[in-house]
C-alpha cells in the first residue's frame, strides 16, 4: 500500500510538472522544482526569461494557479519565478533556444546553429560543452547524428555522473523529431587533476632599487679600507722619518 502510494504521489507530480512545461511558453523554462510547505504547494519556475513567464501584470501565474486549483486539487499553490544568472551555462535554456530556432526557421542551417550555441557556452567561461543533435528531422537521406565538442568534456568518472550538467529536449518538425542533448561542464566545478602553480611574490622596483644601494655602499666601503689603512701607514713612516732627523 505504502508503495502505490509513493508511486501515486510522483506520477502526480510528473503529470503536474509536464503540464506545467506544455502551458509555459517554449524556451521559456529551465526546470520546476515543487515542494510542499505548511502554506500550501511551492512552485518554483527556473527561467531565464521572467517576464515572459509572468506575463502582464502577472496574468501568466494567476491563470495558472487557477488551473492548477481545478485540475489537480490543489488548494493553495504558490509560484514563484527563479531568474537564471546566466543562460549560456545552463543545458536546458541552451537546447531549448536550439529546439525554437529549428522550430522558427528550420533544420537546413543545423551546423551553424550548433556551433553558435557551442560558442556561446564557451564564451560563458565553461571548462567543456557537448551538443549532439540527431533525428530523422536532420537534413539527410537518412537519421543522423551530428556531435559538437569543445573544450574539456569528462565522459567518465564522478564528475560525469555528478558535477556535468545534462539537459535533453525534442524539436518536433514537418520533415520528423530532432532530439538534442546539451551537456556542460560549468566554470566552478574543481577537477581532481588540475595543477595549480604559486606565483612568487613580486619585489617593488623601488625596493631592489634600495638593495642594490646598499650593495654598492658596502663594497665601496670595502674598497675603502684597504686605501685608508695605507695612506694611515705612509703617514706614520713619515712622521717617523722626521722624528729620526
Amino acid at each position: 500500500m505504502i508503495e502505490k502510494q509513493i508511486v501515486k504521489k510522483h506520477m502526480k507530480e510528473y503529470l503536474m510538472q509536464d503540464f506545467i512545461k506544455s502551458y509555459l511558453p517554449t524556451g521559456s523554462y529551465s526546470k520546476i522544482d515543487l515542494k510542499k510547505t505548511p502554506l500550501g504547494e511551492k512552485i518554483i519556475i527556473h527561467t531565464s526569461r521572467p517576464g515572459l513567464v509572468v506575463g502582464r501584470k502577472g496574468a501568466n501565474l494567476s491563470e495558472l494557479t487557477s488551473v492548477l486549483k481545478n485540475k489537480y486539487g490543489m488548494e493553495n499553490p504558490q509560484i514563484e519565478v527563479a531568474e537564471i544568472q546566466d543562460a549560456n551555462l545552463d543545458p536546458k535554456s541552451v537546447a531549448e533556444r536550439i529546439a525554437s530556432s529549428f522550430e522558427r526557421f528550420g533544420p537546413k542551417r543545423f551546423k551553424p546553429i550548433g556551433y553558435r550555441a557551442l560558442q556561446s557556452i564557451l564564451d560563458a567561461g565553461a571548462i567543456g560543452a557537448e551538443v549532439v543533435i540527431a533525428g530523422r528531422g536532420v537534413p539527410s537521406s537518412r537519421s543522423k547524428t551530428w556531435r559538437f565538442l569543445a573544450g574539456h568534456m569528462k565522459k567518465s568518472g564522478d564528475i560525469s555522473e555528478n558535477f556535468v550538467k545534462r539537459a535533453l529536449t525534442v524539436a518536433n518538425l514537418k520533415s520528423g523529431s530532432i532530439g538534442i542533448k546539451v551537456n556542460i561542464l560549468t566554470p566552478d566545478v574543481i577537477l581532481p587533476d588540475t595543477i595549480k602553480i604559486k606565483d612568487h611574490p613580486k619585489i617593488v622596483i623601488e625596493e631592489i632599487k634600495e638593495i642594490k644601494i646598499e650593495e654598492k655602499s658596502e663594497k665601496e666601503e670595502k674598497q675603502e679600507k684597504p686605501k685608508r689603512t695605507r695612506k694611515k701607514k705612509a703617514e706614520n713612516e713619515k712622521n717617523r722619518t722626521k722624528a729620526e732627523e
